[in-house]
């Protein structure tokens, strides 16, 4: 899939998935993924396991997140290259809209 198909496709991107992204610049399985989470937004999303797991397809699928390694059924996971430069985008993308705010409030 092309960057702009990939773009069209998670810019903007849900919180969720973005949340996701961030954790996953570090190496992490589903689990410590909906930990991460939790503590970044000081408990005010908890990812279900149906979440995580149809997420981190998505994004795998999509090739902005790659699996590392396996163990004992542990799949653990990383931003790719390509999911590094969406999440960049989407940041700019918030920044602009908070920046729009401050002007405006």
């Amino acid at each position: 899939m092309n960057i702009e198909k990939i773009q069209k496709r998670f810019i903007p991107m849900s919180e969720t998935m973005l949340y996701i992204l961030l954790s996953l610049r570090e190496e992490r399985h589903g689990y410590g993924v909906m930990q991460h989470v939790k503590e970044l937004t000081d408990g005010r999303i908890v990812l279900g396991a149906g979440t995580i797991y149809q997420s981190l397809g998505k994004l795998e699928t999509d090739g902005l997140i790659s699996p590392t390694r396996e163990i004992e059924r542990k799949k653990f996971y990383l931003i790719t290259n390509i999911g590094e430069l969406i999440l960049v985008k989407e940041a700019k993308r918030i920044q602009e809209i908070y920046h729009n705010l401050e002007v405006l409030l």
